[in-house]
């Protein structure tokens, strides 16, 4: 039986979801592994969004809270609001009471990617702080830590992501993820995938 992966993701200017796209990629080069991208709830009006320049939302099927107990693992990305998860995020955390009375998502490892507008701007306080959500559901937290190698220490360029996951830096909205975020997020997909594999293979 195929371990399943879900990518859950909320973004505004679609930074986050560009790395979701290249996590999903990561997780499904696992044999074994079957994965789903995902993204929460807007809870922002089309108006508000519209005077925040904000784009078109991505395909991706919206996602209730009790569809994440079907997954085997999950991985997390939202973009951070004054060094924490964005309140779109919070507030699907917030939904999630069913399943955390349920335990429905105890034991499930999860992981935390991210985008952030400055370099000092939440690229380890905003998973440091999301943390909380997975404890709370008794999740096993799967941080990527320094797997992905050399190119983590490279101080030529400027680069998000930390040990806690892969992150970007968007700036004033205009910067991308740069070719070294998108191979970080990659890496982590994969890594996590792996991960959740061994621990499905364990319990079967």
């Amino acid at each position: 039986m195929a371990v399943k992966v879900y990518v859950v993701f909320y973004s505004t200017y679609g930074h986050v979801a560009k790395l979701a796209e290249e996590i999903k990629k990561g997780a499904a080069s696992v044999e074994g592994v079957e994965v789903k991208i995902w993204q929460v709830p807007e809870i922002l009006s089309e108006e508000v969004l519209g005077k925040m320049g904000a784009p078109p939302k991505t395909d991706a099927p919206i996602i209730t809270p009790q569809e994440l107990a079907e997954a085997d693992g999950i991985l997390f990305g939202f973009p951070t609001r004054f060094g924490m998860m964005a309140s779109q995020m919070k507030a699907f955390f917030d939904a999630t009471g069913g399943l955390w009375r349920e335990q429905s998502l105890a034991g499930k490892p999860a992981g935390l990617f991210f985008s952030t507008g400055t370099q000092g701007g939440g690229q380890e306080t905003t998973p440091l702080t999301a943390v909380t959500q997975l404890t709370h559901h008794g999740m096993v937290f799967v941080p990527v830590g320094y797997t992905f190698g050399a190119k983590i220490f490279d101080m030529e360029s400027v680069h998000g992501g930390s040990p806690y996951g892969a992150g970007t830096f968007a700036g004033d909205g205009s910067r991308w993820p740069t070719e070294v975020e998108l191979e970080h997020a990659f890496h982590q997909g994969k890594y996590f995938a792996g991960i959740a594999k061994k621990l499905k293979g364990g319990s079967a």
